[in-house]
């Protein structure tokens, strides 16, 4: 028992010894954090100080700059105002000196006014005893001298003015023809226009004679089904590897041209694909007339153009007349009569767009009866074109009188793009027979001795008897004659009827 006591006394000896210890380790441990943190806060204390004193120099060192910088501009300022100030008592001085020039001036022209006006009395009452003196001299008074003063004075005028009026009208003729001369002249050489020959009918080349079978078909149901598909003619004849699609509509013929190449390529050719493929080549043939119509409008700078004014526009791609290509004239037509009015100062947007929609009315001419003017009009009315372009394409054959400058130069731009040489062309057949109808047409007036067509067949020249037809007969003959060909031939362009009368007088010498 007394072991226990003892061991229990001893280890509550160790326990508190224990305990003392660790208080005591604590303490110290405490203390010792604590001079730490006091030594940490004082050199942080020690920074803070130190950083105080660099911001307080770095203030002080800023306010010192921007003192001086104070002082400079104020410096500155205050010379730039000085120099102001002497610039501007300089200018006073100056303002000074011209005041007292100019008051002296005024008395000086003061005293050359009352100088001027003592003069004038003085010459007035000069010219007044003149005038009494000149009255009783000629024994008129001053109105009957200034009546007839003025008479001679106006009959001299009028004689003088004629003459003038005379020669300025020589010179206006002239000048105008010349001025008219140049601008068309100008507008042809900018020109230059491929032309393409007109035709009804085109080929198309097979591979071998063996596909001919093949397109008529068993019982010709290939050939009917393309001609009844496309509404065009095909000739199988001995023509050699070859056959010809005839229509006088050109985009059914290339509608046709299409198809039928196409079937040649692929080589399945019965009705049910026939049929397929001209409705695809129909397809394609439509978006190359709007492709082209869209073309031709942003070549020519004609925005805004209605749609369907487009597709007409790309199936004058396809319509020939007289072998000319309808948008090609177009086109020639809208470019001369914009540089015309250029030249002219017209209105260049105005005769750009006219002359390239004159002949729009061509597209569907030979499905709507009616001249090709008043439809092309119509449709351009029609697609909210303006006056004035409906005015110009209406009257460009003068199915309706021009209302503006822009309508007669249409007229003369398609004159010119159709009457020059090479526009257009026609076959040797269709040309021999106009030229001998204008020859016999211009010979069965009575008094003709003999007429000649010349210029290939754009001038008509008659020879008349002389003792038959006087000087003033021939001026009512040529007219006659050209109204005659108006009425009863077709031509491109226009024809010069040229009446000559000539008389000889012979005599021997024996």
């Amino acid at each position: 028992m007394n072991n226990v006591i003892a061991n229990l006394i001893q280890f509550m000896a160790i326990g508190v010894t224990a305990f003392v210890l660790g208080y005591l380790l604590r303490q110290y441990i405490v203390q010792a954090n604590t001079r730490a943190m006091r030594e940490e806060a004082e050199t942080m204390l020690a920074q803070a100080k130190t950083r105080v004193k660099e911001a307080e120099l770095a203030a002080s060192e800023a306010a010192r700059s921007i003192r001086d910088e104070a002082e400079h501009e104020i410096k500155r300022r205050r010379s730039e105002l000085e120099r102001r100030e002497r610039r501007l008592q300089k200018r006073r001085s100056s303002l000074d000196r011209r005041m007292d020039g100019l008051e002296e001036r005024t008395r000086e022209l003061g005293a050359e006014a009352m100088q001027l006006e003592l003069r004038r009395e003085e010459l007035e009452r000069l010219h007044h005893d003149q005038v009494e003196e000149l009255e009783r001299i000629s024994a008129l008074s001053t109105e009957e001298a200034k009546e007839l003063l003025l008479q001679k004075v106006e009959q001299g005028a009028r004689q003088d003015m004629a003459r003038v009026i005379r020669e300025v009208e020589m010179q206006a003729r002239e000048e105008g023809e010349r001025k008219a001369r140049e601008v068309i002249t100008l507008a042809i050489q900018r020109i230059a226009s491929d032309q393409v020959a007109e035709t009804t009918v085109s080929t198309v080349p097979l591979p071998s004679d063996e596909m001919k079978g093949r397109i008529i078909g068993r019982g010709g149901r290939n050939i009917r089904t393309i001609e009844n598909a496309t509404g065009v003619d095909l000739v199988v004849d001995d023509t050699p590897e070859a056959v010809i699609l005839s229509s006088f509509d050109p985009v059914r013929r290339e509608i046709a041209r299409v198809a039928l190449t196409r079937l040649i390529v692929d080589g399945r050719i019965h009705p049910a694909r026939i049929e397929e493929v001209v409705r695809k080549a129909r397809q394609e043939v439509e978006a190359i007339i709007q492709e082209e119509g869209e073309r031709v409008a942003y070549e020519m700078g004609v925005p805004g153009l209605h749609r369907e004014l487009i597709e007409l526009l790309g199936r004058l791609k396809y319509r020939t007349s007289y072998g000319q290509n309808v948008l090609m004239h177009s086109i020639e037509t809208a470019h001369l009569a914009s540089i015309m009015a250029a030249e002219l100062g017209a209105n260049v947007a105005l005769a750009k767009e006219a002359g390239l929609l004159h002949d729009i009315g061509k597209a569907v001419s030979h499905e709507i009866d009616g001249p090709h003017a008043l439809i092309g009009a119509d449709i351009a009315r029609r697609c909210g074109r303006s006056e004035p372009v409906v005015n110009c394409i209406a009257a460009h054959h003068g199915e309706e009188e021009p209302q503006t400058v822009e309508a007669v130069l249409i007229q003369a731009a398609d004159a010119v793009s159709g009457a020059r040489p090479g526009a257009r062309r026609e076959t040797l057949e269709s040309y021999i027979k106009r030229v001998e109808s204008l020859e016999t047409l211009a010979g069965s007036f009575s008094g003709v001795q003999k007429s000649y067509a010349i210029q290939a067949g754009r001038e008509v020249r008659i020879i008349v008897k002389p003792d038959e037809i006087d000087d003033l007969g021939i001026i009512n003959l040529s007219r006659d004659i050209a109204q005659k060909v108006e009425e009863s031939l077709q031509y491109p362009g226009q024809i010069k009827v040229t009446v000559i009368r000539e008389t000889r007088a012979v005599d021997y010498a024996k």
